[in-house]
C-alpha cells in the first residue's frame, strides 16, 4: 500500500513538473511577456482548470497545443491555476431560476437586438423608456454573477421582459429583465462573444421567436427563444482556429455571419506554418442553417518561403472580420470592415471597408484604409521569427461600419479604426472618402476598438489608446494608468469635432487605465461609454459633460447567489431599453481588472 501511495504521489509530481515545463516552453513568453490580449499569469491563476483547458483544447490556444497530448494539456491547465480539473459547477442553483408560471408570448419586435441595434449598426436606442433628464438617477437594480468567469463580454439582447446573452464559458442565458432570474440556459461548444440576434422563424405553420448566435469554434446556432431548445447548429468554417466574434446580422430570413480567427496569436510560434486562415462572410438560411454562399476576403494561401528555423510559411492570410455586418436595403448590399493580414504578402482587402452583393456574396468594391499591414503576435515577442517583413502596424478594424444619412440625400459608412482615425466613405460611389478625422495616436490596442454610436447629427466615438509600462525588474508590462481614453462627438456631415471630453483619472487604483476601448451606446440626449478604469459614464450629447458616473469595480450581492465583483469595462457596450441600462463588468485583457457581473440599472433602482 505504501508503495502504491508513493507511486501515485510520484506520478502527481511528474505531472505537475511536466505542466510547469510545458508552460514555460509554450506559454510564458506571451502570458508573462506582456503580449497584447494574453491574460497575465495572475489572471490565469484565478481561473478554473476547466476554463484554461477549454482554451487549450477548443479555444484561442488550440493551434499552439494541438500537437500535445491530452495529458500534457491537462497538466498545463492544472499547473497555471493550481486547481484540479472538474471543480466548477456551471449549472445554476434552483434558487436562481425564475418561478414556473403560465407561458407568456414573447415580443416579435425586440427592444435591443444584435450588436448594432438594427441592421444599420447605429448602437442607438430611440425608445429607452426613460429620459436624458432622468439619467443622473440611475442606480443598480440587480446584479447577476457568472460562475468562474473573469470577464463578461456578451452583448445583451432585450426582448419583451427577457434578456439574452452568452458567456466566456459558452453558457447562454435567458434572464428576466426585471429581476435577473434565469428562464433557461444553453451550453454552446465554446465561448459566446457574439451578440444574440432574434427573429421570427416558421415552425410547422407557426411563427417561432428564434435566437441566433455564433461561438469560438465557428459554430452558428439557432435556439428556441422561449425554451432554449436547440433547433439547428452549423459549422461556418472548418479552419482549426476559426471563430465567430462579430455578431451575425439577420435580414429577411438570412443570417450574414462574419468569420475571424485566433491565428494571429498562433503564428507567434516559430515552428508554426504561419498562416493559412482567410476571413469570410457566410450567408445562412435562418430556417435551417443551410449555406447560401460564402465569400473569402483573400485568395487561397500558397507556400511563400521558409523561416530561419526551416518552417514553411504561407500567404496571403488573415483579413478576418471581427465585427457585425451592416445592411444596405437600398442597394441590396452588405458592408463589413476587415482586419490585418497575418503573413506576407499583404492584400488590398485587409484593413478595409468591403461591399458584397447580398444575393450572391460577390465583392462589389473595397476601400482600404491602411495598406501593407501584415502582422502577427511574433512581431511583439522576443523571438520574431514569424513576424512578417513589414511588421504591422496592426491597425485593423474591429469596429462595425455604421450606415448613416447625410444632408442633401447623401449617405455615408462610418467606422473608427485602431489607427486612431475615424473614416466616412460614400457607399454610393465605390467607397470614395468623404472625410477622415484623427482623434488619437492609435496602435495595436489603440485608436477606436469596439465601435461607436450615431444619431441623426453626430457619431459618438470613444478612444482607447491604451498605454503599456514596463514593470520593474521584469519583462512584463501593465496598463499605463496615465495614458488613453477620451470621448468625442464628430459631425456626420464633415467630421468636424463638436466636443471632446477628457478621460477619467485612475489615481492609485491597480491594473487601471483610462482607456475607453468598449463600444459606445446612445439614446436621445445621452451617449454611454465604459472605461478600463471600471467606470460607466453618461455624456450629454449637447456639450460632452458627464451627467452620470458609476464605478462598477466593487463587490455585489447577486440575484443568483454567485459571488460577484465588477472590474474593467471593455468589449460590448451597454444595452438600453425597458427603462433600464444593462452593463457588463469585468475584462482583464490588456491590463484591466477581472470581474464577473452583469449590472442592471434603472431610475432610482426601481
Amino acid at each position: 500500500m505504501r508503495f502504491l501511495i508513493l507511486m501515485l504521489a510520484t506520478a502527481g509530481l511528474i505531472a505537475a513538473q511536466n505542466g510547469e515545463a510545458l508552460y514555460k516552453q509554450m506559454c510564458a513568453g506571451c502570458h508573462e511577456g506582456g503580449a497584447d490580449r494574453a491574460p497575465s499569469r495572475q489572471a490565469l491563476a484565478a481561473m478554473t482548470a476547466d476554463r484554461v483547458l477549454a482554451a487549450l483544447e477548443s479555444g484561442p490556444m488550440i493551434s499552439v497545443t494541438s500537437r500535445r497530448t491530452s495529458a500534457e494539456r491537462r497538466a498545463i491547465a492544472e499547473f497555471v491555476t493550481g486547481k484540479k480539473l472538474g471543480a466548477l459547477e456551471l449549472k445554476p442553483s434552483p434558487q436562481a431560476m425564475c418561478p414556473v408560471g403560465p407561458a407568456r408570448a414573447l415580443a416579435s419586435a425586440p427592444v435591443w437586438t444584435g450588436w448594432g441595434q438594427g441592421v444599420l449598426n447605429s448602437h442607438f436606442q430611440s425608445q429607452p423608456g426613460f429620459t436624458a433628464v432622468e439619467v443622473p438617477r440611475l442606480k443598480v437594480k440587480w446584479a447577476f454573477g457568472f460562475p468562474g468567469e473573469l470577464q463578461v463580454f456578451g452583448q445583451v439582447t432585450i426582448n419583451g421582459d427577457r434578456l439574452y446573452l452568452g458567456s466566456a464559458s459558452g453558457m447562454v442565458y435567458s434572464l428576466d429583465a426585471r429581476t435577473g432570474c434565469i428562464h433557461w440556459t444553453f451550453q454552446a461548444g465554446s465561448w459566446v462573444r457574439s451578440a444574440i440576434n432574434l427573429g421570427m422563424r416558421d415552425s410547422g405553420g407557426n411563427s417561432l421567436l428564434t435566437a441566433y448566435f455564433g461561438d469560438g469554434q465557428a459554430n452558428m446556432y439557432a435556439i428556441d427563444a422561449a425554451t432554449g431548445q436547440l433547433l439547428w447548429k452549423t459549422k461556418v468554417d472548418n479552419y482549426p482556429v476559426a471563430r465567430v466574434t462579430g455578431s451575425p446580422t439577420l435580414y429577411r430570413n438570412v443570417l450574414y455571419v462574419p468569420v475571424a480567427s485566433g491565428e494571429e496569436g498562433a503564428g507567434a510560434a516559430p515552428d508554426y506554418e504561419c498562416c493559412k486562415f482567410r476571413g469570410s462572410v457566410v450567408a445562412l438560411r435562418a430556417q435551417d442553417g443551410s449555406q447560401i454562399w460564402k465569400t473569402f476576403m483573400i485568395d487561397e494561401p500558397k507556400p511563400t518561403k521558409k523561416n530561419k528555423q526551416g518552417t514553411q510559411l504561407w500567404g496571403p492570410s488573415g483579413a478576418p472580420i471581427w465585427s457585425s455586418p451592416a445592411i444596405d436595403e437600398k442597394r441590396n448590399t452588405i458592408y463589413v470592415t476587415t482586419g490585418d493580414n497575418y503573413s506576407d504578402p499583404a492584400t488590398r482587402t485587409s484593413d478595409a471597408f468591403v461591399a458584397l452583393d447580398m444575393a450572391s456574396g460577390k465583392i462589389l468594391w473595397t476601400r482600404q484604409m491602411t495598406a501593407g499591414d501584415s502582422y502577427n503576435v511574433a512581431c511583439r515577442m522576443p523571438d520574431t521569427t514569424n513576424c512578417p517583413s513589414v511588421d504591422g502596424p496592426d491597425l485593423d478594424f474591429s469596429s462595425s461600419p455604421i450606415l448613416v444619412d447625410l444632408p442633401g440625400g447623401k449617405r455615408a459608412l462610418v467606422a473608427g479604426q485602431k489607427s486612431g482615425v475615424v473614416h466616412a466613405i460614400d457607399p454610393d460611389n465605390q467607397g470614395e472618402v468623404i472625410w477622415q478625422t484623427r482623434i488619437g495616436t492609435g496602435g495595436s490596442m489603440g485608436g477606436v476598438q469596439w465601435g461607436s454610436a450615431a444619431d441623426a447629427n453626430n457619431v459618438y466615438v470613444a478612444l482607447s489608446d491604451i498605454g503599456r509600462v514596463r514593470l520593474t525588474y521584469s519583462q512584463n508590462t501593465d496598463a499605463d494608468p496615465k495614458k488613453g481614453g477620451g470621448m468625442f462627438a464628430l459631425r456626420l456631415s464633415d467630421g468636424k469635432q463638436v466636443w471632446h471630453a477628457a478621460p477619467g483619472v485612475c489615481g492609485g487604483r491597480p491594473r487601471c487605465s483610462p482607456a475607453q476601448s468598449g463600444a459606445v451606446s446612445a439614446m436621445p440626449g445621452i451617449a454611454f461609454s465604459g472605461s478600463v478604469d471600471g467606470h460607466i459614464r453618461a455624456y450629454s450629447m449637447t456639450d460632452g459633460k458627464i451627467v452620470w458616473d458609476f464605478d462598477t469595480e466593487r463587490e455585489y450581492t447577486t440575484v443568483d447567489g454567485v459571488p460577484g465583483k465588477g472590474g474593467s469595462l471593455d468589449g460590448a457596450g451597454p444595452a438600453i431599453g425597458l427603462g433600464m441600462v444593462f452593463v457588463n463588468s469585468g475584462y482583464p485583457t490588456a491590463g484591466g481588472t477581472p470581474g464577473n457581473v452583469l449590472l442592471a440599472f434603472s431610475v432610482d433602482g426601481k
